[in-house]
Order: C-alpha cells, then structure tokens, then sequence
C-alpha cells in the first residue's frame, strides 16, 4: 500500500463488521477473579484463539475475499504467511470457492502449517526472509493473476481485524485501556479504527516482544527503519509494523509496552491455569504487558485480545523445562 494511498476508517470496520457476519463467530468474552488480583485491575479477555481457523485472522481474511470482484475471485488470491494468516485466507476463499496460494517460510510452526492445508490452499514453499516471501508472491501473481492479501497491511485486511475491539466494546463497555499484541500491525491498526469510532476515551496500549520491538521504535522515533533480525518465541509478532498500520497507530496515539519472553511464558502458563484457555505466546504477551507494568493499569477496566490459539501441544514452549 503506497504512503500515499488513503488510509481505511471507522465506516470501513463498520461495513466489514456486516460483511463477515454471516461467516464469523462472535467469540466469547472471559474473565477470572484470580487474574484480577493478580494484576490489580478488572481484565476482561476477548478469546480469539476460538474464532474460525484458531485466531483473529479469520476476520480480516474473509473480509477480503468477500470484497473481491467475480473477475478478481476467478482468478483467486495469494499471500504470504507464517501460518495463521494463511489458513484464514485458506478457509475465507474455501467458503467463497475461491483459488488460495499461500506462500510459507520454511522452519514454520507445523501445526500452523497443517491448518492450512487442511482448508484446501495451494502452499509454494520459499527461504524464511521476507523478500523471498514478496518476490515468490509476485511470481505467483504474474502467473495467475490472483489477487495479492497481505497479511497485515492490506485495507480490507485491517477493517476486518478491527471487528474483534467492535465486539469487545460491545460485550464490555466502558473500558479504560484496550491492549492487543502488535507485530505487523493488522490487528492494532483495526482496534485503534475501531476504539476512534466507538470508544475514543479508551487508550490503546499495544504488547511487543522485547526481541521484536520495531512497532516500539518506529513509535518513539516518528518513523519505520530496519531493525536486528527478530528474535522471540512469539512466532506470530515476528513482522516489520507495516506502512499504513504506522501511520495509523501513530496518528491514533498507541502506546507500546515491551515485554520479555520469559514473563509472555509466564502469562501463557496463568491463562491455561487460570481461564483454562490454551493461548499462543503471540496472545500470551498481552497479559504478560499488563502484569509486568502494574503501575499502568492498577484499578482499571482492561481489555486484552487474545489473538490466537493455535499452539502444538507436544511442543508446548515450557515441556522441555
């Protein structure tokens, strides 16, 4: 999406909200006494791990394909993705008997890999950079004509996500703070679209590992630059913030909170205890911001995005331990 291209608005979180409803679930909303204690505020959880295809994506995913025209749905989609994106778009075009290629790194998540084949995508295997990413999608789109959703920065991909805080102020309102993890930016830009339209008192606090923290950078310096190579167990936060979801966030005003590995394992640990609910550490760092900045959030409402819950069980990041 060029800087220069106009960026989506709340009418479009709206317009996505009606578009994805007959094929999205309206995901519950948890809470747990011993969670409220332990971070001395009120915390209620949107479960997104429970969404169609196991995270948020589902939503940003069928809103693209649903805006698609026959002419572009006959020549099917592709994207690029470490695993949850790709079987949300899988799943969205399966529904829409729609051509999906989705492009995957190699060394990603097998369970995550396995979910998207399952919903019928065609996978073109490429190196684990995100240039080898783009260029094999390019390839793709040159030789097929399918229309290219990127994971995060795609417009119609942002409207969707941002349905998630749309139904997270419904079921809650009245929030203090909302904090949802930021990788890439889809789902933090859609909440920050959503909260202006519909909650705009509500802060926007977004939870970045401490070894992925572009989003924290580009934030505090006013501008995106290339940063050390990613380094967390949050698979799913490890992109560079998109372009337009910058801008967004910024002209938006979220705050970012960095959090180390070991404290989002500690977070993943207390949900499965606590809300009995099997998270992703790329959800877990959510919680994991809240409870190790105490001082932010003390006597609060708080709303925290459970983004996904797609996680291997037999390799559950604390097994070997």
């Amino acid at each position: 999406m060029p800087s220069s291209a106009p960026l989506p608005q709340f009418d479009e979180v709206l317009d996505a909200a009606a578009r994805i409803a007959p094929h999205a679930r309206v995901t519950p909303v948890l809470r747990a006494d011993a969670l409220d204690a332990a971070a001395g505020a009120s915390l209620v959880f949107k479960a997104e791990g429970l969404q169609h295809g196991g995270a948020f994506k589902f939503r940003g995913a069928c809103n693209a394909v649903a805006c698609l025209s026959a002419a572009e749905a006959a020549n099917g989609v592709v994207t690029h993705s470490s695993g949850n994106h790709g079987a949300a778009l899988g799943l969205a075009a399966r529904l829409h008997s729609v051509t999906c290629h989705v492009v995957v790194p190699e060394g990603a998540t097998a369970a995550k890999l396995a979910l998207v084949a399952e919903q019928g995508a065609v996978l073109h295997r490429c190196a684990p950079t995100m240039a080898a990413r783009e260029e094999h999608c390019a390839r793709i789109q040159a030789a097929t004509g399918a229309t290219l959703v990127h994971p995060y920065a795609d417009p119609r991909v942002i409207a969707g996500q941002g349905t998630a805080t749309l139904e997270l102020l419904a079921a809650a309102p009245g929030l203090d703070v909302l904090v949802v993890p930021v990788g890439g930016g889809g789902l933090a830009a859609g909440a920050a679209l959503a909260l202006s339209g519909r909650s705009p008192g509500t802060a926007l606090v977004l939870a970045e590992p401490a070894g992925a923290a572009d989003t924290a950078r580009a934030l505090r310096d006013g501008r995106r630059e290339p940063g050390p190579a990613p380094d967390t167990v949050c698979d799913g936060l490890r992109a560079d913030l998109g372009e337009p979801n910058f801008r967004i966030l910024q002209a938006l005003g979220a705050e970012v909170l960095t959090v180390d590995d070991a404290d989002t394992l500690a977070a993943m640990r207390l949900l499965v205890a606590r809300l009995k609910l099997l998270v992703e550490p790329s959800s877990a760092v959510a919680l994991a911001a809240v409870l190790a900045h105490p001082a932010r959030f003390a006597g609060r409402r708080v709303g925290i995005v459970l983004t996904g819950g797609n996680v291997d069980p037999a390799a559950l990041p604390w097994a070997a331990a």
